[in-house]
């Protein structure tokens, strides 16, 4: 899904079918718990903004959204217009390496299985401008890289899915995952340290960040 160039229905299938797996496979899990856990620390109750970059489908977030108000940015134009049929959020198209808002724009920032793409250097120069945006936290959803989360998503994409792009995205988005002192290398470089680290199912890290 990286390839910009794809503006058809290819985009929409994939999409359809990570909300299942985000279902079934911790990704709605991980990012209400990361909320649960930013509330309590920061003993916040009223409804929160929230900017998920990265969006895709913007389909993580389940009964949470009823305390959230959403904007979702993606770069990718076939996505945006998914996000415009699909969900009710406010709905940005554009570059998050160059996101053109004010500090403290949202209470937070969201990121599921986003980060994963970019090299470290690119991840650092996000995650500064995500904490120079957020004004109480940054959530992260994203994936530990192991062998048997390859070998397992290589199983159930080749049982159960439909889409190609999938298929093929799945796995290697399972490879470009994280360790454990891969994230911690990379917080420290950007100076965040007051924050939480999660292994949550399946196979996923929750981090969440408290500004």
């Amino acid at each position: 899904m990286d390839d910009f160039s794809i503006q058809d229905e290819r985009i929409d299938e994939a999409l359809n079918e990570l909300r299942t797996i985000n279902i079934f496979l911790g990704g709605t899990a991980t990012t209400h718990n990361g909320f649960r856990i930013l509330r309590k620390k920061k003993s916040l109750q009223n409804k929160l903004t929230v900017l998920d970059v990265g969006a895709g489908g913007a389909d993580v977030f389940g009964n949470e959204s009823n305390d959230l108000s959403i904007t979702a940015l993606d770069k990718n134009p076939r996505t945006c217009e998914y996000l415009r049929d699909h969900t009710n959020y406010t709905v940005l198209c554009g570059d998050a390496m160059d996101i053109p808002l004010k500090e403290q724009s949202f209470d937070v920032v969201h990121i599921s299985l986003f980060l994963h793409h970019f090299t470290e250097e690119q991840i650092v120069a996000l995650l500064k401008s995500f904490s120079r945006v957020a004004h109480h936290g940054i959530i992260i959803n994203d994936l530990r890289r192991s062998f048997f989360a390859l070998t397992g998503i290589k199983i159930l994409t080749l049982l159960f899915s439909q889409s190609k792009m999938v298929k093929h995205d799945a796995p290697l988005s399972v490879q470009r995952g994280f360790t454990k002192e891969e994230l911690l290398r990379i917080f420290d470089r950007c100076s965040l340290r007051n924050l939480i680290i999660k292994r949550t199912w399946a196979f996923r890290w929750l981090v969440v960040i408290e500004l």
